[in-house]
């Protein structure tokens, strides 16, 4: 009897087997439903009139030609197509709307268009002239992202694109099958598709679930195994050029791959239903911060993960893919940690790549950069059109779009608005039940502790919103009422709105933190934004476009002495003069209204040639009169100290 039922139960197993998609803690609400308002919605504009804005009308890599008929649009569909989509329809798809520009809503509307249209019989996106390379699946990954977003904010793309998509996953399925649209990018970038997939399945399975849980676990088998790059017996915890990859995967140790990657297993979970994807996910992304992270939020890799000395680079393409994971793996799996951290990756490490005006960009930037000039043979700190590699120029705009359109989430029951990232945003959505709800934040924040939201309702309902870790002292006040302590439950506050209106104030102060740096050194931070010593510098310009004066390559050169210890002791935060309106661009040299003060002394610290500093030295003697230096924050510095040898003052 025992053994005919453990032969029933083998033979049901299937049967109790999870099938289909796991849900989100969270879900994301469609492009256009989160718009950005004052100084946020400021630095949208200025991001559409500087280089990403204009790129396509110049930039050869980019250039309209390619998609207006032109026989090289094929080539460079392999990656510089893949990134213009990316951009195009990736990032300045909501950069478009988000910004309010008719002109970029237009050509991305355009492109869409040429490229659908273009769609060969066998549900290749292309188009595909005048070629007898390889189809790599690759390429088309950030495209499908783009149209997606495009058809969530005009239903009359709905039809054409998700019937555009079905045609390319029966093909791309096939091909899997058959071992075929293979390499690097395609195995270890394979989670894109998985989220393209994945968003068919959840609003428009059309009968084909089937289909799409084979190709993501065909994705998934012949792509990159992240789980185990992400546990602790592969996962380097040094700079990895001198180092073998113990899984003969360098590519995985790709910043970029890395970066994207954060998110392949969160969204395996969704298809797999193993609580071991999501327990790798959440271990990876601490081992990558405890080994190769920065005061700013990011992780280090120039090229390859680089470990924790200051003078180590950052790609910004990584900076903007990792945003773009932190927000899916919040969704997936609801740890306040992923939203801590996205915040703090966007109001630092972002605007410090970029001139203030956006339109010159760097490929790596530092924590203790003290100049930004030509390395030769690398170009990697200039801040230019394309410094050493074209792909962060046409991949960089992603990053604010993404960050205000995911700001907001709804639970999964649709019955409660989530207010995640903090800053000053609006929404208007129709929740379950009909309740049509609008939020309007009114803050300065980062720039301000105080956060003032209005929300209407057809219907009474539960806000939440997200608190900081880093707040001390927080409170709420309601409706006018006496303010209280704020009382988050897994980072999230609960406010019940009554049907009509309901206001509320949040006050969100938090003390003055310093980190543990290589070397006995120290970062700054209070709040969201890491404080630095902003280096006065001068500016030559090393090149010009031929076609768009403004595409400018800056030489920066420090014009001040930068070689200080601090005293920790002495931090003072100093809140500015509040204003109706910041400074555009907020995050330039001298802008942002907050800064702390610090007792600091000149010391001996030594260059390495005239580009970048040694590492902070370790209990260094004052070689002068103490002073008192000022720290700004780190977004609005191009050349800075962001890690401090320390001293005792007297």
């Amino acid at each position: 009897m025992k053994s005919s039922l453990f032969i029933l139960l083998i033979a049901l197993k299937p049967a109790f087997a999870a099938t289909g998609l796991a849900p989100k803690k969270y879900l994301s609400l469609p492009l256009g439903a989160v718009k950005p308002s004052g100084w946020l919605l400021d630095q949208l504009k200025v991001q559409a009139n500087g280089l990403a804005g204009h790129e396509h009308e110049f930039y050869s890599y980019v250039s309209q030609t390619d998609w207006m008929g032109g026989d090289s649009f094929y080539s460079n569909l392999e990656e510089a197509g893949s990134y213009w989509f990316s951009t195009s329809q990736n990032a300045m798809v909501p950069s478009g709307i988000l910004a309010n520009s008719s002109e970029i809503n237009a050509k991305t509307s355009a492109f869409l268009s040429y490229v659908l249209s273009h769609q060969d019989s066998t549900g290749w996106l292309g188009p595909e002239v005048n070629t007898t390379k390889p189809r790599f699946l690759w390429g088309r990954y950030p495209f499908m992202l783009g149209a997606i977003q495009m058809a969530e904010y005009d239903s009359t793309l709905t039809t054409p694109v998700v019937n555009a998509l079905y045609k390319f996953v029966t093909l791309a399925n096939t091909m899997l099958h058959a071992g075929q649209g293979l390499e690097q990018w395609t195995e270890s970038r394979w989670e894109d598709f998985v989220i393209v997939l994945q968003w068919l399945y959840d609003n428009h399975p059309n009968g084909q679930e089937d289909l799409l849980i084979d190709t993501m676990q065909q994705l998934r088998a012949t792509g990159i195994p992240w789980e185990k790059v992400f546990s602790p017996q592969y996962f380097p915890t040094t700079p990895v050029e001198n180092i073998p990859n113990p899984l003969n995967l360098p590519i995985a140790w790709h910043g970029v791959n890395v970066a994207e990657a954060l998110k392949a297993l969160p969204a395996a979970f969704r298809f797999s239903h193993n609580q071991s994807d999501l327990d790798a996910a959440s271990q990876g992304w601490d081992l990558l911060f405890q080994y190769h992270g920065r005061p700013s939020g990011i992780f280090a890799a120039d090229e390859y993960l680089a470990g924790l000395e200051a003078a180590r680079g950052t790609e910004l393409c990584l900076v903007v893919e990792t945003m773009f994971s932190g927000s899916y793996l919040y969704q997936v799996i609801g740890d306040p940690k992923f939203a801590d951290r996205i915040e703090r990756i966007t109001y630092n490490a972002l605007p410090a790549t970029l001139t203030g005006d956006m339109w010159s960009r760097q490929y790596l930037q530092q924590q203790n950069q003290i100049a930004a000039k030509n390395m030769n043979p690398s170009y990697s700190n200039v801040f230019g059109l394309d410094p050493n590699y074209p792909c962060c120029t046409v991949n960089h705009p992603q990053g604010w779009p993404k960050f205000v359109s995911n700001a907001f989430l709804t639970t999964p029951d649709q019955a409660s608005l989530v207010n995640i990232y903090l800053g000053p945003f609006e929404t208007s959505t129709t929740l379950s039940s009909g309740n049509r709800v609008k939020a309007v934040v009114d803050t300065q924040y980062p720039f301000s502790d105080t956060l003032t939201t209005t929300l209407t309702a057809s219907k009474a309902f539960t806000y939440y919103v997200r608190i900081p870790s880093w707040v001390v002292g927080g409170t709420i006040s309601i409706n006018g009422g006496s303010a209280q302590p704020v009382s988050p439950v897994n980072g999230l506050q609960a406010v019940s709105a009554a049907a009509g209106t309901t206001k509320f104030v949040l006050n969100l102060p938090a003390p003055i933190t310093t980190e543990s740096r290589p070397h006995g050194s120290i970062a700054v931070h209070r709040g969201p934004l890491h404080y630095a010593f902003d280096i006065a510098r001068s500016q030559k310009v090393l090149a010009q476009n031929s076609q768009q004066p403004l595409a400018v390559d800056l030489e920066f050169d420090a014009t001040v002495n930068w070689e200080y210890a601090i005293d920790p002791s002495t931090l003072k935060f100093n809140s500015g003069i509040t204003t109706p309106a910041l400074p555009s661009p907020i995050f330039d040299s001298g802008k942002p209204p907050l800064t702390i003060s610090a007792t600091a002394c000149p010391i001996a610290w030594a260059v390495a040639g005239d580009t970048f500093a040694s590492s902070p030295p370790t209990n260094p003697n004052c070689t002068g009169a103490q002073t008192t230096i000022t720290l700004s924050p780190y977004g609005a510095t191009k050349l800075r100290i962001g890690e401090f040898p320390v001293f005792q003052s007297k």
